[in-house]
């Protein structure tokens, strides 16, 4: 109750001016000075909001599903999932090309994907961004997932000597860009076992 009564009063002050031009709301998805939790799991260690929602992986190639809130008008929250794959999964520039596949833009076309390389707390990871119309990958035994228009992917790629990290995080545009600095903070904590 407390932490709802401080938001509510920040929005209103003068705080509210730098969280309209920065394109989120006063929802819960706005937390990149807020309180953090330690994610540590499959040999990778890093701080999300604490607003974030773990839940079970649903898969075992999942280390970690976490939710987001959604932003004023949006209607679906934001999901962040964590793989790990020992041994890899394929380069960089290819695991980039197949999240760019999952998005069209207005012309039926790939986006523009934008990529570059970050660090993290003892790993470089690879900041990958794009959005458009998202077609889901299909997995077997998963119910079918329906594409969605205006939805945008931040993700992280972390390879290290015996495994490769993967995070993608998809959701409406405007959650996705209200929690932007949340998973650029995320991504500067990565911290894997064995860099």
């Amino acid at each position: 109750m407390k932490q709802a009564i401080k938001r509510v009063v920040r929005c209103m002050g003068a705080m509210t001016t730098a969280i309209v031009l920065a394109g989120g709301s006063c929802g819960l998805a706005l937390a990149a000075d807020g309180p953090t939790q330690t994610i540590n799991k499959g040999g990778l260690t890093f701080e999300a909001p604490a607003a974030w929602k773990s839940s079970p992986p649903t898969s075992s190639m999942r280390l970690v599903e976490m939710k987001v809130p959604p932003v004023e008008r949006d209607t679906e929250p934001a999901e962040l999932v964590v793989f790990a794959f020992p041994g890899g999964a394929g380069t960089v520039e290819a695991n980039i090309k197949r999240w760019q596949s999952q998005f069209k833009d207005a012309s039926g076309n790939p986006p523009r994907i934008e990529s570059k390389t970050v660090k993290g707390k003892n790993v470089d990871v690879t900041r990958v961004e794009t959005a458009g119309h998202y077609f889901p990958s299909q997995f077997p035994g998963r119910p079918k997932e329906p594409d969605r228009p205006n939805y945008r992917l931040l993700g992280a790629i972390v390879q290290t000597s015996d495994t490769g990290y993967f995070l993608k995080m998809v959701g409406p545009d405007k959650t996705m860009q209200a929690i932007r600095p949340d998973f650029d903070q995320l991504m500067a904590t990565l911290n894997a076992a064995k860099p």
